[in-house]
């Protein structure tokens, strides 16, 4: 049996590496697990983690940090980076009203934390850590407990009510999520668009019957108005063209037109009549509409495009060609000349074969050129990320410097990264595949190391009765300020599902439970949300745990 010990009694870096592995595996495989369709799935990691301390099993404390840390810290990035593409969009159309909901639930939180202070036989200082782990934010019981010491404050108590509350702060959001889907959400809450669809095309016919445009060139109509619109194809007497701003427009001509949804209306003034052909169907064959003209699909793989805007390239007057959209992780943008493109952006290229198949070479349609990863652009942001995370950001009245430490820094970096990394010719293309894995891996590793730590006294703390003192506090402080918002933000500022469960799930600092939600609610809704409202929200609670401990104890 001494083989048996080495990999899993006897501390170093390869036993380290085999419990992590057995917890993860059977977290995973528990998670496969279906309760009248509902499953925990990553969540389970937790528990295996829990269960795994309790009988006795330890690693290295610095591989546990470690390993812990850096799964974090790969988690936020990669989110990070797949939100980062609409993730300013998406500020603009409702991020600082989101950012007001998450504030919403840490205030009431924090309050209720304060406030059962005074009706219960709970120290602040327990408290806080109370706070910490039914909200799940290790920044914050950082902060806490650095605080703690500054004071003379011994800081155990803080860590192990955190350990004690974090099961079922993770837990209670997912319940919270299921309660409000079961029993407050209606059928109109799941048909909002995704929050980086919100922006995206809509193709429809219009015929040239307003006699103020007739003889204009497309240049000239594009100034009467302030819309957002490319003409990919006019038919006129029969015959089809591409046109350009110099193509003159006139009565009777029919366009075909790739704007947004809700401009399609004022587009109708501006030309005069609307189709009602639908366009925007799945099964459209576009090289069907038409003999003379071909659409085609291409994909950008070539480094010197990545980076550049639309406009610049000049492939309407070079190639003879229009582009009608380009979908960028599926999801359809407007093909505008400020669009700054990416590798793995497919472009939609309408005109002759013989030009399409000049402008396929000029930006590469090489698939398998995209399939190596970019590892350089994911170490470089995991740099910077860490950097940014370790700055002292001072604050009035607060002696010590408060940071946005291992997870803020990274998951801001990784949103700057993925939105203008390619502006500055850094190649920050992933494959959704790749993402979700790594996403997938770090998870699991932090849930599992942070199982591992808290299991070794959490059945004996929880039996204690300050132990179920702790727990009822926490479980209330979760997932009271969860449902209030919930019901908030769906009743009266009648968000949609997915993005109000992101929000909760990023006020709370929680990826658990948007892993659930993701799970669970189609669309990329939620990860945009949580990637909104969680740098604010995690940062409002670090500061606030420290204010309530300077000022109050």
């Amino acid at each position: 049996m001494d083989w048996f010990e080495t990999l899993y009694l006897t501390p170093s870096p390869l036993q380290a590496v085999v419990v992590i592995s057995t917890i993860c595996a059977v977290g995973l495989m528990l998670g496969r697990v279906r309760v009248k369709g509902i499953s925990l799935g990553v969540t389970f990691v937790f528990f295996a983690g829990i269960l795994a301390g309790h009988i006795g099993l330890k690693i290295d404390p610095q591989m546990l940090t470690f390993a812990q840390n850096f799964g974090l810290i790969i988690f936020v990035y990669e989110l990070g980076l797949q939100v980062g593409p609409g993730f300013f969009s998406a500020f603009r159309s409702g991020g600082i009203r989101l950012n007001l909901l998450g504030l919403g639930v840490a205030l009431i939180g924090t309050a209720m934390a304060v406030g059962m202070t005074y009706i219960t036989t709970i120290p602040l200082s327990d408290m806080m850590g109370i706070l910490c782990g039914a909200t799940t934010n290790t920044p914050a019981l950082g902060a806490a407990q650095q605080t703690l010491s500054q004071l003379g404050v011994s800081a155990s108590g803080a860590a192990l009510s955190c350990a004690v509350t974090y099961p079922l702060g993770v837990v209670g959001v997912i319940l919270a999520i299921i309660i409000v889907r079961k029993f407050f959400a209606r059928q109109s809450d799941f048909a909002a668009p995704d929050a980086e669809h919100v922006n995206t095309t809509y193709i429809a016919t219009f015929v040239v019957s307003n006699k103020a445009i007739a003889g204009k060139t497309l240049a000239k109509v594009a100034e009467l108005s302030n819309i957002q619109f490319v003409i990919s194809r006019v038919w006129r007497e029969g015959r089809v063209s591409v046109p350009d701003g110099k193509t003159t427009i006139e009565l009777g001509d029919r366009l075909l037109v790739t704007t947004s949804e809700r401009d399609a209306e004022v587009l109708t003034v501006l030309f005069g009549e609307r189709e009602q052909t639908d366009w925007n169907r799945s099964d459209v064959d576009w090289n069907k509409i038409d003999r003379q003209l071909l659409s085609r699909s291409i994909l950008i793989t070539r480094p010197e495009i990545n980076g550049k805007r639309l406009g610049s390239l000049r492939l309407r007057n070079s190639y003879g060609i229009n582009i009608s959209r380009i979908y960028r992780s599926g999801v359809p943008l407007l093909a505008t000349p400020d669009l700054v493109l990416q590798l793995g952006d497919r472009v939609m290229v309408v005109g002759e074969e013989p030009s399409i198949e000049r402008v396929e070479k000029k930006l590469g349609n090489a698939s398998k050129e995209l399939s190596e990863p970019n590892l350089m652009s994911i170490f470089i942001g995991l740099i910077l990320g860490l950097a940014l995370g370790a700055v002292p950001l001072s604050m009035p009245g607060i002696s010590a410097p408060v940071r946005l430490g291992l997870a803020g820094g990274p998951i801001i970096v990784g949103i700057l990264v993925g939105t203008f990394g390619p502006r500055f010719g850094l190649i920050t293309y992933t494959t959704r595949s790749a993402n979700l894995m790594l996403r997938g891996l770090g998870l699991a590793l932090y849930l599992a190391c942070l199982g591992l730590d808290a299991g070794a006294h959490f059945f004996e703390t929880v039996m204690r009765p300050e132990g179920v003192l702790w727990i009822a506090a926490g479980f209330l402080i979760t997932i009271v300020p969860v449902l209030i918002m919930a019901l908030y933000s769906l009743r009266v500022k009648h968000l949609d599902y997915g993005t109000v469960c992101g929000m909760l799930c990023g006020s709370m600092a929680n990826p658990m439970a948007l892993n659930y939600a993701n799970d669970t609610i189609e669309g990329d809704n939620a990860s945009v949300a949580y990637a909104t409202v969680y740098p604010l929200a995690m940062f409002t609670k670090v500061v606030l745990v420290q204010l309530i401990l300077l000022f109050l104890m």
